[in-house]
């Protein structure tokens, strides 16, 4: 396995059977010294796919090609990605089956506080994603029906987000799945032409936080109904 240090660019070459299966570890660069985590949760990753590595000291993500990985995954018992640690918050609770999950990013507590209230009238579970490192973990772990993300969380602007970084390397199967809002000043609410151009499926104006429930409510509709034939088709010839 191949990996390139995050600080330094430096290649990295580690021996197959030296690593360890379903975890995310850390390694030390030999240019550096920095600490690099590698994770092998991931399965049935596409040689296409993009292995996402941190160096965790500077919490800046870097995406590099990652070999096809089919092993069964454990669940990690190690530190997460950029310190994070996966065994101190939520991200290993289970989630009934039949319950809509709505993962939430957004640093303004008034914000959240009407995002949660729209999601709860809409009948989704709400999961918070209070930084980049713990949002991307959770979404390894956790199947999202919809993921609202906002400009600057986390200081980062949504051009430079490893949120929708890592939401554009999931293969379309699973991503066709997950109904990405995107909320910010600049946008016009509903603007499809936007919402296409940053790949996701909605965008909302802060002015229009007090419509929430309303816009979302219609937009998923319009989704669904929109891809319900291509859906169906899917589930008619086991593809789904």
């Amino acid at each position: 396995m191949e990996i390139i240090c995050g600080e330094c660019g430096a290649k990295l070459n580690i021996p197959d059977e030296k690593v360890p299966e379903g975890q995310r570890v850390s390694v030390r660069c030999p240019r550096c010294s920095k600490k690099l985590m590698l994770d092998t949760t991931r399965t049935n990753l596409e040689v296409s796919d993009a292995a996402v590595v941190a160096s965790a000291e500077s919490g800046i993500y870097k995406d590099i090609p990652g070999p096809a990985i089919e092993e069964k995954v454990e669940l990690p018992q190690t530190e997460g990605t950029s310190g994070y640690n996966v065994e101190e918050d939520s991200t290993l609770i289970s989630y009934e089956e039949d319950v809509w999950l709505a993962l939430v990013m957004n640093n303004d507590e008034h914000q959240t506080k009407k995002i949660k209230e729209a999601l709860k009238g809409l009948g989704y579970k709400c999961v918070p994603g209070n930084n980049i490192q713990e949002a991307v973990a959770k979404m390894r772990f956790h199947n999202f029906d919809l993921v609202i993300l906002s400009d600057y969380f986390d200081n980062v602007p949504l051009e430079k987000s490893p949120i929708l970084n890592y939401l554009n390397h999931l293969s379309m199967f699973v991503r066709r799945k997950i109904f990405v809002v995107l909320i910010g000043e600049r946008f016009r609410t509903m603007d499809n032409m936007t919402a296409f151009a940053m790949s996701a499926n909605l965008v909302i104006s802060l002015n229009d936080m007090d419509k929430l429930s309303i816009i979302l409510k219609r937009a998923v509709s319009v989704n669904d109904k929109f891809y319900k034939v291509f859906m169906d088709t899917l589930k008619e010839t086991g593809k789904a």
